[in-house]
């Protein structure tokens, strides 16, 4: 007999989303969500976040980078790690990791108000630095979490010029504390995380649950080419030395080598500025942003990918006469899911009645930093449409509360390795 009809989920599922909902208007701008990384909206989510903890029974924290931690004591000192984070991108969806956080919480309560003790004590986190939608690093405070922060990150501005270290300042903290926000790697035994999927399987597949069996490998890149500005009535064609004609047509190349692969490889050009920027000069200067991701054969796919752009780059501003920088900011391999935690979560998705299919992930996560410090898990939920980074996200309150039955069922039954 399944164990969903111990719980209410449609109680779980509610009060998820009214929890999602009051962390959705907490925003840097009007009429569209942007929460941002030590920002006075993190603040605010935080204080939130906290207070839901204290209420749920939980023993509240906060490291220097701002990830707030909510204990619940269990039958042995070491702990498992759930959790996700609450910062977002630019105009975002309510659902994007905030989820991962209010299930966290509202399983945690549960079993403290059932008068039940874990096997393992449970740590809830809140990260704030997921989508690196700030500074042009990422995951700095799940790194800090994982004792892997890079302190020479705390130069790097964001495009207002504060850098991280005045951020976590203003914030409140201390960037000397940094490396005491580090967990002992004897005193965990493991990382798990719930999250919308943000792709159509689950939803194709009919099934609500999902567990994850690894996260993409990313690479990004900062492309900048220098031209020179000139009339845009007056310089021939044939001697211009136009900055966004050369990035367009390296946009276009590498839409083509991605669309080569059958499966498995994505690129993507978020991000572009151009200068002087007006409608009748040349652009003499473009910088650009480069997102590649794999999932199969990813370490030496990905380098060859990112070698034949940097060739056709060369060539195009040699052509073109354009100054040339490429800069790597990131490149982060797959991260597996640690197979006894596939099958735990499996086991739990079953135990509340799911056969939850295996899938993986092309969205990056707090896990990929995580894993520096213990094994990690995923357990995605069914997203509509798979939409995501975008305000038309959405997971059903049925959906979620299942997830959170899921989950309690995993910290109920998880036994340390």
């Amino acid at each position: 007999m399944s164990a969903l009809a111990q719980y209410d989920v449609a109680d779980l599922g509610a009060r998820a989303e009214t929890m999602i909902n009051a962390l959705g208007v907490i925003s840097a701008e009007p009429g569209r969500l942007a929460r941002l990384f030590l920002t006075p909206e993190h603040r605010r989510a935080a204080d939130l976040v906290a207070a839901w903890m204290k209420e749920a029974g939980l023993a509240v924290t906060e490291d220097a980078l701002g990830t707030v931690r909510g204990h619940l004591p269990g039958m042995s000192p070491r702990k498992l790690l759930v959790g996700s984070h609450i910062d977002t991108v630019i105009d975002a969806g309510r659902y994007d990791g905030i989820f991962g956080v209010v299930a966290g919480i509202l399983a945690a309560r549960h079993i403290a108000r059932s008068g039940q003790i874990p096997p393992l004590s449970v740590d809830v986190l809140a990260f704030g630095d997921e989508e690196g939608s700030r500074f042009p690093t990422t995951l700095s405070s799940s790194l800090a979490v994982a004792g892997h922060f890079d302190m020479a990150q705390l130069s790097q501005p964001d495009r207002d010029g504060v850098t991280l270290a005045d951020a976590v300042r203003a914030y409140g903290n201390q960037p000397e504390n940094i490396a005491s926000s580090a967990y002992k790697r004897d005193g965990v035994a493991a990382y798990v995380e719930l999250h919308i999927e943000q792709g159509p399987v689950l939803e194709a597949r009919q099934q609500p649950l999902g567990v994850v069996t690894a996260i993409a490998g990313q690479t990004y890149l900062t492309v900048e080419l220098a031209g020179e500005s000139g009339h845009a009535g007056t310089v021939p064609m044939n001697l211009r030395r136009d900055a966004l004609a050369g990035a367009a047509e390296l946009i276009s190349f590498i839409e083509g080598v991605a669309k080569g692969y059958r499966e498995g490889v994505v690129a993507t050009v978020g991000k572009l500025a151009l200068s002087p920027n007006a409608a009748n000069v040349i652009p003499a200067n473009v910088t650009f942003t480069l997102d590649l991701r794999t999932t199969a054969d990813e370490t030496r796919q990905r380098h060859a990918i990112a070698e034949k752009f940097r060739m056709e780059a060369r060539a195009v501003a040699e052509r073109r006469g354009l100054g040339l920088a490429i800069t790597q900011t990131r490149n982060t391999p797959m991260t597996l899911g640690d197979m006894r935690l596939q099958d735990g979560l499996a086991r739990a998705a079953a135990a509340v009645g799911f056969d939850a299919p295996r899938l993986g992930s092309g969205a990056g996560h707090d896990g990929q930093a995580m894993v520096k410090l213990c094994p990690v898990g995923m357990l995605f939920v069914r997203c509509r449409g798979g939409i995501s980074h975008n305000p038309a996200e959405y997971a059903s309150p049925q959906d979620m509360g299942i997830a959170i039955a899921a989950l309690i069922e995993f910290l109920k039954q998880f036994r340390d390795f």
